[in-house]
């Protein structure tokens, strides 16, 4: 049917059924013609119907959702449909999601610090928020030169608490994101508490005097983990391959600090209320949060990090 739809205002549709059934492929002219005029069955009717959705909710996230994000997402929006349908309209429309690429390392180390031990033994699991939270910075290039942007987050929740960026890897960079986490948990009303644990790499940016001596201030426990080995602050590897993943690399090039600081506070509040999350249940790390605070602390206004 495609195949005559397409050629037949050049060749006309009966020299087109008398040349396929020629070949083998037997087909009248009246046949094509009935099924012109049938109405669309209850399944191409539905399949169009799901196509908008499935299209709607991969441009809203960034492109980045596979099957399986848009099929839950797909669940939370009331629409009842099977995984392997959603598969199959995602190949027919040729959508996939994002792919990870290498990470590039920016730790350096200094031996000349005193490096705090490793508090949690690669165990990313907590049973609350501001229990533990994990740090990095990665580095983006752009026409000024390199970005390098710094988070922290809550590894209860997934939800990036702080983040900064700058033009220098100086401790400053990491202090930010630190300071930003602080604030808005003291903010949205739930203060940091005596015996927080701040899990980081070696990087002489967290080793630093400067940089301990805050955390000390604030009340927080440093936690290193050790020298070169991703698997020691697995988690936030995995942050930050979703960062450059999902936002740096699909919508370089990257022109100034500016852009990389707009386009890096648009995704995080994405991230934090609208992304789902499998380590989570599928849910965004704000609405997971927010069902811990309801459980546990019912008379608390509930309060939404942005």
């Amino acid at each position: 049917m495609s195949f005559i739809d397409q050629h037949a205002e050049v060749f006309g549709v009966e020299p087109i059924c008398r040349a396929l059934t020629e070949h083998g492929c037997s087909i009248s002219t009246s046949t094509y013609y009935a099924a012109k005029n049938r109405p669309p069955s209850a399944r191409v009717v539905r399949d169009a119907e799901l196509d908008e959705h499935i299209a709607r909710i991969h441009a809203d996230n960034y492109g980045v959702y596979g099957a399986r994000k848009i099929w839950h997402q797909l669940q939370r929006d009331g629409h009842r449909v099977a995984r392997c349908t959603v598969e199959r309209r995602m190949r027919a429309l040729g959508l996939q999601g994002a792919r990870r690429g290498k990470k590039v390392r920016t730790t350096t180390p200094d031996p000349g610090h005193e490096r705090a031990g490793d508090r949690l033994q690669r165990d990313f699991t907590a049973q609350r928020p501001n229990a533990a939270w994990v740090a990095d910075f990665t580095h983006v290039s752009a026409w000024c030169g390199v970005v390098y942007v710094a988070f922290v987050i809550d590894i209860y929740s997934r939800a990036i608490v702080g983040w900064a960026a700058s033009l220098t890897k100086h401790t400053t960079l990491v202090l930010d994101a630190l300071d930003m986490a602080l604030w808005r948990r003291e903010r949205a009303g739930h203060p940091v508490e005596q015996g927080l644990i701040h899990h980081s790499d070696a990087g002489s940016q967290y080793t630093s005097f400067r940089f301990t001596t805050h955390l000390l201030a604030a009340g927080i426990d440093a936690s290193i983990g050790t020298v070169g080995d991703a698997l020691d602050n697995a988690l936030m590897e995995s942050q930050i391959g979703l960062y450059k993943t999902e936002l740096i690399k699909p919508r370089g090039p990257w022109r100034s600090l500016a852009d990389v600081e707009l386009a890096t506070a648009e995704w995080v509040a994405w991230f934090n209320t609208t992304r789902l999350h499998s380590a989570i249940g599928h849910l965004p790390p704000d609405e997971f949060e927010a069902l811990y605070y309801a459980q546990h602390h019912p008379n608390e206004p509930i309060a939404i990090n942005r």
